[in-house]
């Protein structure tokens, strides 16, 4: 795809559909110097080369990649309008567009009947979550796995709502034993669970969790915000996923799901969905300005945020265009992205540089140098060379560490000497499908810096 053709095709129908208007002048204080425009692209240009290459396969580090092309011209031709989907006469079209958006997405979490909208973030969406909990079941707890993100403590903190962590079990899900014990003193209100937590992939048993939580009468949220796209392999033959957790969904009180993570849109997209239209009371306000246009549901009065880029319900539209939620359009990105994660994950396990820490559930892969004597203070410090000495070498590797506790490590690999709290390790978030065909050089090259670290061959990075 041309994106400077598409992105010159979007300027110039936004163009054309401001000329139907009417001529006027731009007013004279907006005008810039074209030599200064040209001095500060220069400058920005420069300033963005100290970027890391989340585009490249050689990048396998954070959750960060570009949105996709199709998303990026969808951005740009709204945002040269710039409508607010607060209400509906800030935005018409982008209004109607964010529902069919949500639409889809619930039609793939399964939701027969929902209540949705986007948000600026993850974080947003999994707060208006915790909102509508605190609302439907006050002065009770939230419980959340120990390995979830930690906006929902943050969130928690937030609403003034108390928390209740979950013990995690040995592949870094919520520990169903722990949440039935807790459970069972009858102060929680709401469990949280994660489809594909940020620091492993996990996959919570929300199969399990579900009527466990159902039979104290505790509402259920998932945290998708990091997997929910993964439903579209739930199932789906030889690269698919177990279905169970997956089909769980349609029956759970809220679901959190980021566009701007596997939906290949850019950053200030995520959403929130909730199965039964009548949260929507807890919304209600009213504004001296704002719904006049019309009778209908202004998506500001399902909202916790006020003012919200149009642009970004465009782009995400229009993306759901040309790659639809379905195995064989969305879901054929994803299932290159596990393919990488597996096959690197064998890669570890059948060569003795690397030892795998757990095997992948989604796109996460997750590692550590093979040590003569593993101890925990040895893992992390070799962990940490590898991790400066990829990025710092003629042919770099981008990875990132996880901080893995004493009892984590013990509980997968017993060998550990536990010297230390915790310890890092490798981390690879391969959300690029174009990492399936890179493996062997992703292997290779980290083994290589892992054989260094072994040999004592690699410098240590400054604190």
């Amino acid at each position: 795809m041309n994106i400077r053709e598409w992105a010159a095709y979007a300027v110039d129908a936004v163009a054309a559909w401001q000329a139907n208007w009417g001529d006027y002048q731009p007013h004279p204080s907006l005008a810039v110097d074209p030599d200064a425009l040209a001095r500060g692209l220069a400058e920005l240009s420069e300033r963005l080369t100290g970027n890391y290459p989340f585009f490249h396969p050689r990048y396998a580090g954070q959750m960060i990649k570009p949105p996709h092309p199709v998303a990026v011209v969808g951005y740009l031709a709204a945002m040269l309008i710039n409508p607010n989907n607060h209400a509906l006469d800030g935005g018409p079209p982008t209004a109607v567009m964010e529902r069919e958006a949500v639409d889809a997405l619930a039609r793939m979490l399964g939701f027969e009947v929902h209540l949705g909208h986007l948000t600026s973030s993850g974080t947003i969406a999994n707060l208006e979550a915790l909102f509508v909990a605190r609302e439907t079941h006050p002065g009770r707890a939230i419980a959340i796995g120990a390995d979830s993100h930690y906006t929902h403590a943050r969130m928690s903190h937030l609403l003034g709502v108390p928390t209740r962590s979950v013990p995690a079990d040995a592949r870094g899900r919520m520990d169903l034993d722990a949440l039935a014990e807790l459970l069972a003193g009858g102060e929680v209100g709401t469990v949280v669970a994660t489809l594909g937590t940020t620091s492993l992939g996990a996959i919570d048993p929300l199969d399990a969790i579900l009527p466990l939580a159902r039979s104290h009468g505790a509402r259920v949220h998932v945290d998708a915000a990091y997997g929910g796209f993964y439903a579209l392999l739930a199932g789906a033959g030889p690269d698919g996923l177990d279905p169970a957790p997956w089909r769980a969904l349609a029956e759970c009180d809220s679901v959190a799901i980021d566009p701007h993570k596997h939906g290949l849109q850019p950053y200030g997209c995520g959403a929130v969905l909730f199965r039964d239209p009548a949260v929507g009371r807890f919304y209600r306000h009213d504004s001296p300005y704002t719904y006049f246009t019309s009778g209908e549901l202004h998506l500001g009065e399902i909202s916790l945020e006020c003012s919200r880029a149009g642009a970004a319900a465009a782009a995400l539209w229009l993306t759901q265009r040309l790659l639809p939620l379905t195995v064989d359009g969305l879901g054929a990105v994803l299932a290159a992205n596990l393919r990488a994660a597996r096959a690197w994950a064998r890669r570890i396990e059948t060569t003795g540089a690397l030892t795998l820490y757990q095997p992948p559930q989604l796109d996460i892969v997750t590692c550590y140098p093979t040590l003569d004597r593993p101890a925990m203070t040895a893992i992390d410090a070799a962990s940490a060379a590898i991790l400066h000495a990829g990025m710092s070498e003629a042919d770099p590797v981008f990875l990132s560490t996880l901080r893995a506790t004493r009892a984590a490590l013990r509980q997968r690999h017993p060998s550990v000497i536990d010297d230390a709290a915790s310890a890092r390790i490798l981390r690879s978030a391969l959300m690029k499908p174009e990492s399936e065909t890179w493996v062997t050089w992703l292997h290779d090259r980290v083994a290589g810096l892992a054989a260094q670290a072994r040999a004592g061959a690699l410098p240590r990075p400054r604190p």
